[in-house]
């Protein structure tokens, strides 16, 4: 594996085995195992506490943890300085200091960082109102996810690691921040993963999604596969106990006596007998798997 290239296209960007991180008496992580592959946008999703935070910092070298892990080619315990050439870690837009100009926030990013391109970070500042003398106390919160994309997307980083990074944020910036990320700094070269516990708002953009419940990856599938996993059926009265004979994984009770239930690798066909199907929403999942209430 080349050093200066260590992942092409196709290969795996993360490999994680085994992970295991105690907090005092907590259990951060718990034999926790997965494969981020290059050129994808990977969800981590998870409730509060759930060991999103936690399974990052161990990527990224920021804490020791058992178990094995490589990025990009790399130990991040051993080679963290290497490993951070071809990474970003955005953990918050609303990282930059109150006090900051754009053009210092835009120096200091150069500063740091060694895949920054100052040119193409002022050609994103070029479509929006902000100016070099405007401090970020002075910006609206529209205007400082502006400013965040545009140094974010002026890093040429092989792997992108946001971390819950619209928190706070209305609908509108949300959106906004998913979308320009996705046309104007994504290809195949770079791989993003996004943890968040706000599902509706990255299912249009993910590839792939991976749910973290207590320390442990409970689902870990590709985005188009879901569809062909996850069958929900409004099950008729008469048909219900034929319905919990193929053991769904969830199900929950609708006003007059209808059951919703959720089923994982029963063909389509064999459910459609039972009542009407459809294909579950990735929220739905994501209720039905952390809190065991389908709803």
């Amino acid at each position: 594996m080349n050093a200066a290239n260590p992942v092409a296209a196709g290969d795996v960007v993360v490999h994680a085995s085994g992970l295991r991180k105690v907090y005092k008496n907590k259990v951060a992580l718990d034999d926790t195992t997965f494969e981020i592959p290059a050129g994808r946008i990977v969800g981590l999703i998870g409730p509060n506490g759930a060991g999103k935070t936690t399974a990052l910092k161990a990527m990224l070298g920021l804490i020791p943890f058992e178990g094995r892990m490589s990025v990009i080619g790399r130990d991040p315990r051993t080679e963290r300085d290497e490993l951070m050439r071809d990474v970003c870690f955005i953990a918050d837009v609303a990282v930059l200091p109150r006090w900051i100009r754009v053009r210092e926030a835009i120096e200091f990013v150069a500063g740091v960082h060694p895949r920054f391109d100052r040119a193409r970070c002022e050609r994103f500042l070029a479509g929006t109102q902000l100016k070099p003398q405007m401090r970020v106390r002075e910006l609206s919160k529209g205007m400082i996810v502006q400013l965040h994309l545009a140094l974010v997307m002026a890093i040429d980083a092989k792997l992108l690691v946001l971390d819950e990074p619209t928190l706070g944020l209305d609908i509108l910036y949300r959106k906004q921040f998913y979308q320009r990320l996705l046309e104007d700094y994504f290809d195949e070269d770079k791989t993003i993963l996004i943890t968040t516990h706000q599902v509706e708002e990255v299912e249009h953009i993910l590839t792939d999604v991976m749910f973290i419940r207590d320390g442990k990856v409970v689902l870990d599938t590709g985005m188009d596969t879901l569809g062909e996993r996850f069958t929900e059926v409004l099950v008729n009265a008469e048909q219900a106990d034929a319905a919990r004979a193929l053991k769904p994984v969830d199900e929950r009770t609708l006003p007059f006596g209808k059951t919703v239930m959720l089923f994982d690798n029963i063909p389509r066909d064999r459910l459609a007998g039972l009542g009407e199907t459809r294909t579950p929403g990735l929220a739905d999942l994501f209720v039905a798997t952390m809190k065991g209430t389908y709803a």
